[in-house]
């Protein structure tokens, strides 16, 4: 995958450092193709032996939020009574210990 101008694809690098730990995003790499990205991603960030996995993603396939969703997208959601166990009635004899 090649973009239109002569800027090789931008992906973006996740490695997990052992088994079982989550990945991390670490940076960006270019890349002509996945397996070459692949490839300058583990000369740039596994050199050093400590990375089990490594993912790539084309930079364009990442979706995120921006500064100016700082509102109701991240606001709590408080305002969802349906949320809230305000409408279940507890059967006697259930220790409920809210702190």
């Amino acid at each position: 995958m090649q973009n239109n101008d002569t800027q090789w694809t931008i992906w973006e690098v996740f490695v997990q450092p052992s088994s079982g730990k989550p990945f991390e995003h670490v940076g960006s790499v270019h890349g002509s193709d996945s397996e070459m990205a692949l490839q300058n991603s583990r000369d740039l960030y596994a050199r050093r032996g400590n990375v089990v996995n490594i993912w790539i993603v084309p930079a364009e396939a990442i979706v995120a939020t921006t500064p100016d969703d700082n509102g109701p997208f991240f606001d709590p959601s408080n305002d969802k009574v349906y949320l809230h166990p305000n409408f279940y009635k507890i059967p006697r004899g259930v220790n409920v210990d809210i702190h």
